[in-house]
């Protein structure tokens, strides 16, 4: 039996996988106690023979690979779930890297000494292959590139937040209590649909589980040209919308009504931001902080 089980979902990320399962297996961490499962999600691009040929470069670790050919990464990270040996399951995204050198045995660490802890994630450095762009914000940085950062102690999440999908881990058991994640919602090939982390992380708080950041389990994110497009930008505020709209109405009418009211919130506070840029001569940041809100209000109401 595995202590730690982590989990690479990749779907055409044959530029970034190998040094990401590299990232990952160059850690000072017993290998008897940890394997590595790389779960290809219908990839058409060099993807299966990178991830084969890492498992000929690092044949001291106990690496798996397997073929999920229902799309979405929902179905990938299930199929990770199910096929893991080990008490502990870590998902690492394909296009991002390991920097602490402690990063396993931190996650060993916590869940020994947090017992009441369901779940962890740690911070996400966005680096970006081009230029960051002007326009990117403290919160438009979160959505493109999933920036996380919490200072350097260990405390829980709080006040509606959770840890980003690609830098987590979690107790095998939470999955078997409160299910795996929703394979209506998750990325599917090139489309952005989301909202399976939020999902879960519901379920998770209705059931009183504890989940914590650890800043000690920190990722390098990349973020390449294409996500810095309007398109990519405009596509990707659309869909969190359009997914909040799958998920609460997953739930039930009521809760789709409180997320349309919460929007109206978010409104009143882009709103705000927008003039806060405008008087530090940014506008900017504040007029795609408004973009951002109005395509996730249109993908919200589904128009």
């Amino acid at each position: 039996m595995k202590k730690l089980s982590v989990i690479f979902c990749t779907y055409n990320r044959d530029k970034y996988i190998y040094k990401a399962i590299k990232s990952v297996v160059d850690q000072d961490y017993n290998p008897d106690k940890y394997e590595v499962l790389l779960i290809n999600n219908n990839s058409t691009d060099r993807t299966e023979r990178i991830c084969k040929q890492a498992i000929l470069d690092f044949s001291g670790v106990d690496i798996r690979y397997f073929d999920e050919t229902n799309q979405g990464l929902s179905y990938a990270r299930n199929r990770g779930i199910e096929e893991s040996k080990g008490d502990i399951i870590v998902f690492v995204d394909d296009d991002a890297t390991v920097f602490e050198p402690d990063y396993l045995s931190s996650i060993d660490r916590f869940f020994d000494n947090h017992p009441q802890a369901g779940a962890c994630g740690g911070p996400i450095i966005p680096v970006y292959e081009k230029a960051k762009p002007s326009w990117l914000s403290h919160y438009t940085e979160q959505l493109i590139g999933g920036a996380l950062y919490m200072g350097k102690k260990t405390k829980p999440f709080e006040n509606g937040k959770f840890p980003g999908g690609g830098n987590s881990a979690y107790r095998k058991e939470v999955f078997q209590k409160y299910g795996l994640f929703n394979v209506n919602l998750g990325r599917k090939g090139s489309g952005l649909i989301g909202a399976e982390e939020k999902d879960l992380y519901d379920r998770l708080r209705k059931g009183n589980v504890q989940f914590f950041y650890l800043p000690e389990m920190g990722i390098y994110h990349y973020i390449s040209e294409k996500k810095l497009t309007f398109n990519h930008f405009r596509e990707l505020t659309y869909s969190i919308g359009k997914s909040e709209r799958i998920r609460t109405k997953g739930v039930s009418e009521k809760e789709y009504k409180g997320r349309i009211l919460s929007e109206l919130k978010k409104w009143l506070a882009s709103f705000v931001l927008f003039f806060f840029h405008i008087l530090t001569f940014a506008p900017h940041k504040g007029w795609k902080l408004l973009q951002f809100r109005w395509y996730v209000t249109k993908g919200l109401l589904g128009k």
